[in-house]
């Protein structure tokens, strides 16, 4: 049987602005996104502020209405990015099964490592202690058998705490709990197992397969293997190298967009990013997706296979002002408030399919790009621009200047 482990860094944002400057300690802070860009929402708290009430996702206005005492700061993702690798290295030093979920979260597979370091509540409880006088951050760690139940764990108890789900007294532990806290199952999954009189983790365990496959496809009976702790999910190894499904950056802009011109800017500004990302990784795109937030906070999107595979931003940007233009009118939609740009259908450089030799093939937008990636990485990302970019009010501040602006909060990102 597996020994798994789901680490958890507690309030990470906050709790690495706290680390930053100690006199932050044990007063109400918000780590919120940018008021000017429209971004001014808190991204995350600490235990006082959340004490006050104050949640992810309130915006500015509604959090120091809660807290009229709140020290809210701007975000700092280098430094989240630092501690994060950090407690990675403290993670790799008990076995080389380290997945990632997103900065803050991961499993570990320590099966094998129980010989050298104890059983899996020694570890984790070793893990919290350097965490703790490494760094001066807290996790809470969930053990169990499955990675499922080790994140449900880990979820139990807050700050800094082990909680052991073990195959004796699982039922007991998680069976009452509400089955939206059971990982994959979401909103609309809820009101679905909610409409077959199915509420809790005990319920859903001993719910009829055909039922429920019947009403979620295969994931329906994923579900009940998981409650019953049956599922027999890996944990990846950490240096293998993933490849995403997709690779996206977006943004919200100061001011609604208004034409296609205000658009095309901010496409090809993101469409920079998103191949910068690809040659990176060594990935090319053989599709391009588009999606748009109007300003009456409805989103649509739209996606198109290209004729050949790229990693060059103006072939992106190209193809997702496009479908721009098939997806929105200025004169009959409302104006936009938010654009992302992604690249999908990801294949590997070394994956590419052979080109004829005949082929006429342009090789210079590659090297061009090639090129600017070598003098971005000396000079910074914004030291080089395209003409469409410059002297423009919705990127003239130096907004899109790299990854940095676009860090991910979302789970499950990949690391680079």
């Amino acid at each position: 049987m597996k020994t798994i482990l789901h680490c958890d860094l507690n309030n990470f944002y906050a709790s690495v602005e706290t680390a930053l400057n100690p006199e932050l300690k044990d007063k109400p802070v918000a780590v919120c996104g940018e008021q000017e860009l429209r971004h001014g929402i808190v991204l995350a708290k600490s235990y006082p502020a959340k004490a006050c009430g104050i949640a992810t996702g309130d915006t500015v206005t509604e959090a120091k209405r809660k807290c009229p005492n709140l020290i809210v700061l701007p975000p700092h993702f280098e430094e989240y990015v630092k501690y994060s690798d950090k407690v990675f290295a403290i993670h790799t030093s008990f076995t080389d099964r380290v997945e990632n979920y997103g900065l803050d979260e991961c499993w570990l597979d320590v099966t094998n490592s129980s010989a050298l370091f104890g059983g899996g509540e020694k570890i984790a409880d070793e893990i919290r202690r350097r965490v703790k006088d490494e760094l001066n951050l807290t996790i809470s760690v969930g053990v169990s058998f499955t990675k499922i139940f080790a994140k449900l764990g880990s979820d139990m108890k807050k700050p800094d705490a082990t909680t052991v789900i073990s195959p004796e007294n699982f039922k007991d532990k998680i069976y009452r709990l509400p089955a939206e806290e059971l990982m994959m199952v979401g909103k609309s999954t809820k009101n679905i197992l909610n409409r077959l009189n199915i509420r809790t983790i005990g319920e859903l365990a001993a719910a009829d397969k055909g039922l429920l496959k019947q009403h979620l496809g295969i994931n329906g009976e994923k579900l009940i293997d998981s409650a019953n702790g049956r599922d027999n999910d890996e944990v990846r190894l950490y240096y293998d190298k993933f490849l995403p499904a997709s690779v996206g950056h977006g943004t919200t802009t100061p001011t609604d967009m208004t034409s296609y011109d205000d658009a095309a800017v901010i496409i090809y500004a993101l469409s920079e990013l998103v191949a910068s990302r690809l040659r990176r990784y060594g990935l090319h795109a053989c599709g391009v997706h588009l999606s748009v937030k109007n300003s009456r906070l409805k989103s649509f999107g739209k996606q198109r296979a290209l004729n050949a595979f790229t990693s060059n931003s103006k072939d992106i940007a190209e193809n997702a002002c496009a479908l721009l233009q098939e997806l929105w009118s200025p004169s009959e939609n409302y104006a936009l408030r938010a654009v992302t740009v992604s690249a999908i259908n990801l294949i590997k450089s070394g994956d590419m399919l052979n080109i004829n030799f005949f082929d006429d093939i342009d090789l210079k937008p590659d090297n061009l790009e090639n090129s600017l990636d070598k003098i971005r990485s000396k000079y910074g990302f914004g030291s080089i621009k395209r003409g469409i970019l410059l002297k423009n009010s919705y990127v003239a501040d130096d907004r899109f200047s790299g990854d940095n602006k676009f860090l991910p909060f979302s789970k499950g990102t990949e690391r680079s």
